[in-house]
């Protein structure tokens, strides 16, 4: 880093999580592709050197853990990652591994780029007119995971608290999610996606939000 700029040396270092499931056969057709177009865009004068990091099943059988402390050292340390899907261990212990990272980076925006291929078919009658990023909130809301499954003990405190000091009508049996939004995360999430508009010249930036019943 300099300043507020990323660095990109030409052999940069790129951690990859390999995924559970059928996350093997999507990173090997993932990193040909990206390789290829590496190779196309700047023949031998860049590549990536990929480096295997450990969450999932994978780390779990290696080093016991879900996630190892590893795996987020070197997150952090590269400012870069890909991953393929990752199970949510059934039981006790992490609920979601995704949450997780999540939470412990503090991923707090989801960029997502909608934009359409040539040759691409689409339901959409002028699709070349579609260019927008969409920033979508990662660890407020739903996001941040507080929550209780049907008929176990938290479930239940929770249900009886909000039934007898806030009056609220909440089903016997009901599994219960909490959705916390601060200022502080909006603020935050609201302006990476302004930052992110100036710094490449998009013409406008628009909220969207569930703030009628929410």
């Amino acid at each position: 880093m300099e300043g507020a700029n990323c660095v990109v040396p030409d052999r940069p270092i790129v951690p990859f999580i390999e995924g559970d499931g059928i996350g093997p056969d999507i990173w090997r057709a993932t990193q040909a592709v990206i390789d290829a177009s590496v190779e196309h865009a700047y023949q031998d004068a860049r590549q990536i050197v990929w480096m295997e990091i450990y969450a999932g099943e994978k780390a779990n059988t290696k080093t016991g853990e879900w996630i190892p402390e590893e795996t987020f050292e070197a997150l952090r340390e590269f400012k870069v990652g890909i991953k393929g899907p990752l199970t949510t261990p059934v039981g006790g212990g992490i609920r979601s591994l995704n949450v997780t990272l999540r939470k412990v980076l503090d991923l707090y925006s989801c960029i997502r780029p909608v934009r359409w291929i040539e040759g691409v078919p689409s339901p959409v009658k002028e699709p070349e007119k579609l260019d927008v990023i969409i920033f979508r909130e990662n660890t407020e809301d739903v996001y941040a995971g507080i929550e209780w499954a049907s008929g176990t003990p938290e479930a239940e405190k929770v249900r009886e608290f909000l039934v007898n000091e806030l009056d609220a009508n909440v089903r016997d049996g009901s599994g219960i999610g909490i959705k916390p939004i601060s200022p502080f995360g909006t603020k935050r999430h609201v302006a990476a996606a302004i930052r992110y508009g100036l710094d490449r010249d998009r013409r406008s930036a628009t909220l969207v939000h569930k703030g009628n019943i929410m």
